[in-house]
This record gives C-alpha cells, structure tokens and sequence, in this order.
C-alpha cells in the first residue's frame, strides 16, 4: 500500500518535469503567471476569486494537454487565448481591488499581466491554428495541375442582357 502511494508520487512528479520540459519558454511563464494567479486568491474568497482561481486553473490545463501532445483548435490558437486570460483577471481582480488588501491585490495584478505578456510573446511567436486547412487534393501521377485555354474559344465579356460585340 505504502509503495503504491510512492510509485503514484514519483509518477505524478514525473509528469510534471516531463510536462516542463515539453513546453516553450512563454508556455512555462505562463504557467508560472497562472499558477501564481491561483495562489493570489487566498485570502477573502469570493465569486470573483472563483473566477480568478478558475480562469488560472484553465491555462494550467491548456498548458497540460498541449504538453502532452493533444490536439485541438482554440478559437485565435493559445497565445490569443492565454492572453484574454491574462487580460480577464486582470479586469477582475481591478473590480475587487477596494475589497482585498491592496498588497496582494498588487500581486495579483502582476500575476495576471505576466500571464498576458505571455500570451501575447505566444502570439507573436505562433500563428493562430484555427484557420481552416486547404481540402485535400487527389493526387495522381502528376501533382501539377495543367489548364490550356484557346483564345479562339472565349468570348469577350459583354454587359448583362447584350450580346457580346463581334469582332
């Protein structure tokens, strides 16, 4: 029993080096931001800070999937994403900032931008992946595509309703 909670530990540490070191340098920031954001919340919790803890925990486990190798379409691809995190905590923690002490929300607020600066180096750095991908094309012998076009079987373009002029 005590073995199996070891090998569980030594797994789940595993993981989160070989998750660290799947990741770019602007992914690992933002980690760093959200997990950062996360820990911000403690102290007088409300639905904001839910929210906060929430928005934090997301780019975490964005971060986690595409670490492991997962793929999926994010509407903008992740750095737009990680950056409208950064950005709505930020908006939140501003609206709480009278009701938590001003220290941490100072250091929320620092949390939330390292997250959008992060997001937006991620932006910068990579396109969007949402853009939809040219069909696939079949192919057969020849992957060049040859079109002949004979001038003396087009017309010239006339206007709507009138014949096209002879000549």
């Amino acid at each position: 029993m005590m073995a199996d909670r070891r090998e569980a530990a030594s797994g789940a540490a595993g993981s989160l080096v070989g998750t660290w070191h799947a990741l770019n340098i602007e992914q690992r920031v933002a980690g760093i931001g959200a997990a950062l954001l996360v820990v911000s919340t403690f102290g007088p919790f409300s639905f904001v800070e839910a929210a906060i803890a929430l928005t934090g925990i997301g780019v975490l486990a964005l971060l986690r999937y595409r670490a492991a190798g997962r793929e999926f379409h994010l509407p903008g691809g992740d750095g737009t994403v990680i950056l409208l995190a950064g950005l709505w905590s930020a908006l939140l923690i501003v609206i709480r900032i009278l009701d938590r002490p001003l220290g941490q929300s100072v250091l929320a607020l620092a949390c939330a931008g390292i997250v959008a600066a992060a997001g937006l180096r991620e932006r910068a750095k990579r396109p969007a992946d949402d853009l939809p991908s040219p069909p696939p094309r079949e192919r057969g012998d020849d992957a060049t595509v040859r079109i002949s076009i004979d001038e003396d079987e087009t017309l010239p373009l006339g206007r709507a309703g009138e014949p096209p002029p002879a000549g």
